[in-house]
């Protein structure tokens, strides 16, 4: 699978797409799935690039309890963009001992390193230099994305941690969070700078399938079921995916596992709701076996989430809460590998009480293209005759006899149930549908009230297109302005009905 850049779309329906789905300003923040997120951070300033990383540090931290010595740092990765770390190192490893080094690898998300601030205190603390960075905002966004690029930052920082004094240069490994792992497994395939390799959450599927998955998950927990989790995991999935605006979506993780050479420890907690992990583990497992890597350990973490944090609510929920003993067996796993390689060996994988399903490409009646100007369509006759019946009300003009009145309120229901629709939609995408809302028959209330809007506007739709028949004569008499309304209006009337049946509002 190519690793190169993500292209966003380019075409005009695709565009046109994209900002119907965001028609409802305000929802957007941070994400998901598997990427679907807002990006901010301090990096993305560019130089020259550099073969040797930049060091800059500014004066050392630490408290009387024994806390991590913290370090900023600066070092230069991919493409010249100039990337904000900071180096967290336990006090003893100040007096001259080299020890293990790790670079951790955020998940999905602008990605700041406060985000893996403590679990990197954590490794400090048990002797394991640590370093997090800033995620660059320089190519990377809800939209684009490039995990070789990503890969490329990672080394960078594998390198600066390389070269520092209280490190041992063959003891510096990666650790990849959910997304994050996606990109240190390729990153462990192009250099031997990285010794070994830690990963949480690995995800074994493509990311559209495995954010698919998820969905799915989180929906049902909530208590939904019908027409909105096909809508959502299905529909909503693979119109981005065409549109190209789910970066990296098809990407196939399985080759970069099969190249790994270094020794692979791979975690996941068993209430992990994202990485389809039953899966993910026995997919990895395979590909490890087919490359010939004979020194991984794939464990299994009980009690814990996504991101083997702790979770009140079944893994569905995200505090950002470590348990006691977090780092304590992967810090010892990696000291044990200055005295030797592990041995094969693999817990039980966590169970899903579903399977991923593969998603089909879209065919040709349901392309980006035709999806875009079906919703124009819809979009133009509705909102067109709304807003041109408004502007006549404002200019205290009478309404034409001859037009229906059922027409008014089809314009209003058929453009509130088409934004809304999207609007929601596009609500659940980036919160990672863990907020549908209050559930009443297996239905969110706004998916409700939605699907109500739909039914409504087709039949007034319908019974304006009987007035409009009745009144032909008159309207034939009357302003052509009056009868190109109305027949706008009665066309997105018929469009809206396989348009509402593919997103499921018309499904139970």
């Amino acid at each position: 699978m190519s690793t190169g850049p993500v292209r966003p779309a380019r075409t005009g329906a695709a565009l046109l797409l994209t900002a119907l789905l965001a028609a409802l300003p305000g929802l957007l923040l941070t994400g998901g799935p598997a990427g679907a997120a807002a990006v901010s951070g301090t990096a993305g300033s560019t130089t020259p690039a550099s073969a040797t990383p930049a060091n800059t540090t500014s004066t050392n931290t630490t408290s009387a309890t024994g806390d991590p010595v913290a370090s900023p740092v600066d070092f230069t990765g991919a493409g010249g963009t100039v990337l904000h770390g900071l180096l967290l190192a336990a006090p003893a490893a100040t007096a001259g001992t080299r020890g293990p080094g790790l670079v951790m690898v955020p998940g999905a998300g602008p990605g700041p390193l406060a985000e893996l601030r403590a679990a990197a205190e954590a490794y400090a603390r048990h002797g394991v230099t640590t370093l997090v960075f800033d995620k660059r905002t320089d190519g990377y966004s809800m939209t684009h994305r490039d995990y070789g690029q990503l890969a490329e930052d990672a080394l960078a920082a594998v390198r600066l941690l390389r070269a520092r004094p209280e490190v041992a240069p063959d003891r510096v490994g990666l650790w990849g969070l959910s997304e994050g792992a996606w990109v240190a497994s390729l990153a462990a395939t192009r250099s031997t700078e990285a010794t070994y390799l830690v990963t949480v959450g690995a995800v074994g599927l493509t990311p559209a399938r495995q954010q698919a998955w998820a969905y799915r998950g989180y929906l049902r927990h909530a208590g939904v079921h019908g027409s909105l989790i096909d809508a959502l995991s299905d529909t909503s999935v693979r119109q981005l995916t065409g549109a190209g605006l789910f970066p990296q979506a098809d990407y196939d993780p399985v080759p970069a596992w099969e190249r790994v050479r270094q020794p692979v420890l791979a975690e996941w907690g068993t209430l992990d709701r994202e990485a389809a992990p039953e899966e993910s583990a026995t997919i990895i497992r395979r590909a490890l076996d087919r490359g010939g890597n004979t020194h991984y350990t794939l464990r299994t973490v009980p009690d814990v989430r996504h991101n083997l944090h702790l979770t009140a609510d079944d893994g569905y929920d995200r505090p950002d809460r470590l348990p006691a003993d977090y780092a304590e067996a992967e810090s010892a796993w990696i000291q044990r590998l200055a005295t030797g390689l592990p041995t094969a060996s693999a817990d039980q994988a966590p169970q899903q009480d579903t399977r991923s399903r593969a998603l089909d490409p879209l065919p040709g009646y349901e392309s980006t293209w035709v999806e875009a100007v079906a919703t124009l369509l819809c979009l133009t006759g509705f909102a067109g005759y709304a807003l041109t019946g408004a502007a006549r009300h404002l200019r205290r003009r009478p309404r034409p006899a001859a037009l229906p009145r059922a027409a008014r309120w089809a314009a209003l229901t058929g453009t509130a149930a088409l934004l809304g629709a999207l609007g929601y939609l596009l609500f659940l995408m980036v919160t990672a549908a863990m907020f549908p809302g209050p559930v009443l028959f297996g239905r969110p209330v706004v998916w409700l009230a939605v699907q109500l809007l739909a039914l409504f506007a087709l039949g007034s739709a319908a019974v304006a297109a009987v007035g409009a028949r009745r009144e032909r004569a008159a309207l034939a008499a009357g302003p052509a302005a009056d009868r190109v309304r109305l027949g706008a209006l009665l066309l997105a009337g018929v469009v809206f009905l396989p348009w509402a049946l593919s997103w499921g509002l018309l499904l139970p």
